[in-house]
């Protein structure tokens, strides 16, 4: 990889550290597409690894703020997602994944814009759950659905429960990425390269994510949803 490329990489991993921290979501929106184009097969292991110490610096950041009886059926429905997103990889092209992924994620955003406030539950944590194992496990990108479901939530909350049921997901998809061989030493170094964007991004977030929420930060999600799902159409 030429040191223009990583540069470029660097650089979009930073920004987009600082989105998710500052906001909760963000990261995979903006930084799967970008890689996608430019360096396809460091996605999805190379995505997953950089967001580890993102969402674990999060998540402690704002620990006390998690639902944990949310976050504990997304990770039941995100163990079982997990191994129908590596059946997905390796069944459909990804042609076929995109448009499915950004036909659900267009379709649950718009239909949350007129959807009146609601409280996750249990089955619907669980539907989440499985949707971004499957989701996140093939492609890198799981935000959309975990922000959807706490749109309506107080900005810590959605920011720390988020990140939480993002790194546990993560080390699941990893683990059985690498069981698989899907893991290669390549992703692991760039990985290793642009680990230190993420954590000045995510370490100058910590000024701003006390000042964002509300309504704002509702519009902001469903902004992320509606734009990637509709990358992934075109795409």
């Amino acid at each position: 990889m030429s040191l223009g490329l990583l540069a470029v990489l660097a650089a979009v991993t930073l920004v987009s550290a600082f989105i998710q921290g500052a906001l909760g979501i963000g990261f995979a929106l903006i930084v799967a597409p970008i890689v996608g184009m430019l360096k396809p097969d460091l996605l999805p292991v190379t995505l997953l690894l950089l967001m580890l110490p993102l969402n674990l610096h999060v998540a402690a950041r704002e620990r006390a703020h998690v639902d944990w009886s949310g976050a504990t059926w997304i990770t039941i429905g995100r163990f079982a997602g997990t191994f129908a997103g590596l059946w997905l990889l390796a069944a459909l092209s990804i042609e076929q994944l995109d448009l499915a992924v950004g036909v659900f994620t267009v379709v649950a955003a718009v239909t949350a814009l007129i959807a009146p406030p609601f409280t996750p539950n249990r089955p619907s944590a669980l539907g989440v759950g499985l949707f971004t194992g499957v989701t996140e496990t093939a492609t890198g990108i799981g935000g959309p659905p975990l922000a959807l479901l706490y749109q309506h939530a107080k900005a810590p909350v959605l920011r720390a429960t988020v990140a939480l049921c993002f790194f546990v997901g993560e080390v699941m998809s990893l683990v059985v990425l690498a069981i698989s061989g899907r893991v290669g030493s390549e992703q692991l170094l760039v990985a290793l390269y642009l680990t230190p964007a993420v954590l000045l991004g995510s370490a100058v977030s910590k000024h701003v994510h006390g000042r964002i929420g509300g309504r704002g930060l509702r519009i902001a999600v469903l902004g992320f949803a509606i734009v990637s799902g509709l990358f992934l159409i075109v795409r």
